[in-house]
């Protein structure tokens, strides 16, 4: 059957695709293409780095890895381990240091911590209010952190 004859037939037989908002949307998600995306990772820091329990520069690569494995459709469950990934921890590092030399982010020298300014608090606050993929996704990575954290008190290796 060529394309003229499939459409004469889909014609024929009333069949008709619901674009344009008709219907049931799929549920929105991050996907992979959005992964090694600097404002998403910068994102994902602001997101880690303003709770109580501040990331530490040397392993910020690895927790953003692992907030965005428990977060991406494409990675839930997944045995690929994008926390070790170069590309990713090249890029957090690019994401790191727009985020501290535009005064978003600071890093105590002595602790070597990671924590949101006030300013970076206010961006990332204006960007999850309300109910866009951004914000959804962003108070995702919050809870991810969260539990990251909580898994890693309950083994010992966090005070």
């Amino acid at each position: 059957m060529n394309s003229t004859e499939f459409f004469n037939e889909a014609k024929r037989l009333g069949l008709k695709l619901n674009l344009s908002g008709e219907g049931l949307s799929p549920m929105h998600t991050l996907d992979n293409e959005a992964l090694f995306q600097l404002p998403l990772l910068a994102m994902t820091i602001l997101a880690i780095s303003k709770s109580r329990s501040k990331p530490e520069l040397p392993e910020i690569g690895q927790l953003v890895g692992e907030c965005l494995e428990r977060t991406v459709a494409g990675f839930k469950g997944s045995t690929q381990d994008i926390g070790w990934s170069g590309n990713l921890r090249i890029r957090t590092i690019k994401a790191l240091t727009f985020l501290e030399s535009t005064g978003q982010v600071s890093i105590d020298k002595v602790t070597r911590e990671i924590s949101a300014t006030e300013l970076g608090k206010k961006v990332y606050t204006g960007a999850v209010q309300g109910e866009s993929l951004l914000a959804h996704s962003m108070r995702t990575i919050e809870l991810s952190y969260q539990y990251i954290r909580d898994e890693a008190r309950v083994r010992g290796e966090v005070n």
